[in-house]
């Protein structure tokens, strides 16, 4: 299951059926879960957690210290979620103490090749981050987020839950949920309404959310009172969480 020209640390804690490939290097305090799959040429430092069935391919670093300057070699950590897929040549890597210590990922993501993961980045679950997708450091990523191929978001950004981003978007503000968007600066260009329809949405919810994206995006309205619009006029689970992701938002909504 491990091939013979793997170095792997006795201190790295791999649970019995995990295969490794040649020539990938696992350091002390990394754990791997049950059923995980790490490629040739694979690189994983700890502090981190990966859970069961992870696969990477090959070339991918995953845990590694982060990029920004004021790191200086403090314990910090990277956690994923089971079912993972990482790709050739991503790189993920861990947190900081000036922020959460942590960088963490949920379950059943895929990362394409050569997407990068900056420190303290939270990635919920079912996201697909494209080919060459970038997260800046401290980017919260929600459920079943979707990243088209080059796509970059800035630091300390919020990308929302079923949200969606074309290709080569380039996001320096908070997307709230449910929204796509695409451009350099990116724009927002109405509800993923593809996504949701696949991911079972009724049609009482699409159309209480489309009527809550005209209120923001087309009425005129200041923020303020699109908001207190939607909360008057749907009681629906949908509509708030789709009010409560730009009501958080500390760097201002795509528009």
């Amino acid at each position: 299951m491990i091939h013979p020209t793997a170095l792997i640390d006795p201190k790295a804690q791999l649970a019995d059926d995990v295969e490794v490939g040649p020539f990938s290097v696992i350091g002390p305090d990394v754990t791997i879960g049950a059923g995980s799959v790490i490629g040739p040429h694979v690189v994983i430092k700890g502090p981190t957690v990966l859970g069961k069935r992870t696969r990477i391919f090959q070339f991918a670093s995953v845990g590694e210290d982060c990029q920004d300057k004021k790191y200086a070699g403090e314990p910090t950590r990277l956690v994923m979620g089971d079912d993972n897929v990482v790709r050739e040549g991503v790189t993920l890597h861990r947190g900081t103490v000036q922020d959460r210590g942590e960088t963490t990922i949920g379950s059943r993501n895929l990362f394409m090749a050569y997407v990068h993961v900056g420190h303290d980045c939270v990635i919920g679950d079912d996201c697909i981050l494209a080919n060459q997708v970038t997260l800046a450091g401290h980017v919260t990523l929600g459920n079943f987020a979707i990243l088209g191929g080059l796509s970059a978001v800035h630091q300390f950004c919020h990308f929302g839950e079923h949200a969606m981003a074309g290709g080569g978007s380039i996001i320096t503000k908070d997307t709230p949920a449910f929204v796509m968007i695409n451009g350099n600066p990116a724009e927002a260009h109405g509800l993923n309404l593809i996504g949701l329809k696949r991911r079972g949405f009724e049609r009482d919810a699409l159309n209480a959310l489309g009527t809550a994206y005209k209120l923001v995006y087309r009425q005129g309205l200041t923020i303020e009172q699109a908001l207190e619009q939607i909360r008057q006029r749907f009681d629906l689970p949908e509509t708030e969480r789709f009010a409560a992701s730009i009501e958080r938002s500390t760097r201002g909504i795509i528009r």
